[in-house]
């Protein structure tokens, strides 16, 4: 398993350390103790529900027209598994593998062959199982490549697929759901939503404190990040459910198309956001280059800004924005004939900061689509009271964080970073925001533990 490097706002989380054979069972260890009690507890409810499932499953007699549907299913789940999709945010989904769950779980009749005895009704317990064993192959292939498991969002998932399964699985054994469709369809819908908010809370739970960002926040975040997927794996897992009746297990084949065209355009999408970051992340790199700031500064500034934001509750989309108007806010230095000591505007008139922001933001604005962040690098130069309308909380927030790198740089020394703050404090009553320099005091410095 590969565990991901979380870091504070002054260094650099971009790249990976090698890690040398010998001490790869150490860092898993470590890696593992390091884990929150939250996902200890989503990973133990997960565990206990597999042995269960497993064991009950493995305990009853199975007729093989429901081994036949059980494997199909499986291997529905593990192609999805394998085929899961990044979503912005650092985020993992598998849709393919969360809608034949779902469908599983809501399964009320599956066609079958003249002279072959139908498949009895599906246990919740068998649902879990067929969706943890195919959840497990899946994953393999991305262990074997040295890729991360994702086993935090395999638990969620399957947490997720038990709920419907089991509330469901009783249900359909009702005269009323297996006779009238209709009854059916609102039922299996109205437990979609559910099985969706349930895999949002937990998602956002987790988020919200590795991020240390605020639950509602995070939850409203996750909910929109995730709905548009949410709502083409309810529908297929619904058309796959009702298609099983008139087509048998061939209907999954075909009605899992749609789905597997959804996240195509999903990963277009997840790719052309990671081309604009590392655009501008290089971009940002010029003016580092060109020996206009000091090297790393961008960086930090953007990833201090960003902490400042999530600690005043900003959305993930602001937050975006926010992180490319905080890398690119020098780049009207590229302008300056001769580059300022230390590339630190505070230092400089009023004057002169707001000319850099000014040509930093046209050359922003000349991309086209990135016009709320050319208004970021335009209004940071303002002071925080005194004008109108009064700069976004965006500019206000890179205004404050380019102040306190370009005092503190680099360094991790406390009373260096403490002396800048009471400065920072000292002119809120004109130049920066008081509700911007107090979270930044809180967010200064904050190391966070490493997770899986």
């Amino acid at each position: 398993m590969t565990r991901p490097r979380r870091c504070g706002w002054s260094r650099a989380c971009d790249g990976q350390a090698a890690v040398t054979a010998h001490h790869q069972p150490a860092e898993r260890w470590s890696s593992w103790q390091a884990m929150d009690s939250g996902r200890l507890l989503l990973l133990a409810a997960a565990g206990m529900l597999t042995v269960a499932a497993i064991a009950h499953t493995a305990a009853v007699h199975i007729r093989p027209a429901a081994v036949h549907v059980a494997v199909a299913f499986g291997i529905l789940i593990a192609l999805g598994e394998l085929l899961r999709l990044a979503l912005p945010g650092g985020r993992e989904a598998a849709p393919i593998a969360t809608a034949g769950a779902m469908a599983y779980a809501l399964l009320l009749y599956v066609k079958y062959l003249p002279g072959h005895l139908p498949p009895p009704p599906v246990p919740a317990l068998q649902v879990i199982a067929v969706a943890a064993i195919g959840m497990t192959i899946g994953a393999l292939p991305h262990m074997a490549a040295g890729r991360s498991v994702g086993v935090t969002g395999m638990a969620s998932r399957l947490v997720a697929v038990s709920c419907v399964a089991f509330i469901f699985r009783p249900l359909a054994g009702l005269h009323l759901i297996a006779t009238q469709w209709w009854l059916a369809a609102g039922v299996m819908t109205v437990l979609l939503i559910f099985g969706c908010l349930v895999d949002a809370v937990i998602g956002a739970l987790i988020r919200a404190d590795d991020l240390g960002a605020r639950f509602a926040v995070a939850l409203w975040d996750e909910m929109r990040v995730q709905w548009p997927l949410g709502a083409a794996v309810g529908a297929s897992a619904m058309i796959i459910t009702f298609a099983t009746e008139v087509m048998g297990i061939t209907g999954l084949a075909v009605f899992v198309v749609p789905l597997l065209v959804t996240q195509l355009a999903f990963r277009r999408y997840a790719g052309i956001r990671s081309t604009y970051l590392q655009t501008v992340r290089a971009l940002a790199r010029v003016t580092e280059v060109g020996g206009y700031v000091e090297s790393g500064h961008s960086h930090r500034v953007s990833v201090l800004a960003v902490a400042v934001g999530r600690e005043l509750g900003m959305s993930e989309p602001d937050l975006l924005d926010l992180e490319y108007a905080a890398l690119m806010h020098d780049i009207g230095q590229l302008s300056l004939r001769d580059p300022i000591p230390g590339g630190a505007t505070v230092l400089v008139s009023r004057g002169d900061q707001q000319r850099i922001a000014e040509l930093g933001a046209e050359v922003i604005a000349k991309a086209g689509v990135l016009d709320r962040v050319a208004e970021l690098v335009r209004c940071q130069s303002l002071p925080a009271r005194g004008n109108d309308p009064v700069p976004p909380v965006g500019s206000r927030i890179i205004r404050a964080a380019n102040a306190f790198d370009d005092l503190v740089g680099g360094s991790t020394d406390r009373d260096r970073s403490a002396d800048a703050l009471e400065r920072l404090r000292l002119d809120t009553s004109s130049e920066y925001d008081a509700g911007v320099i107090e979270a930044l005091s809180e967010v200064a410095g904050r190391r966070r533990p490493s997770r899986v």
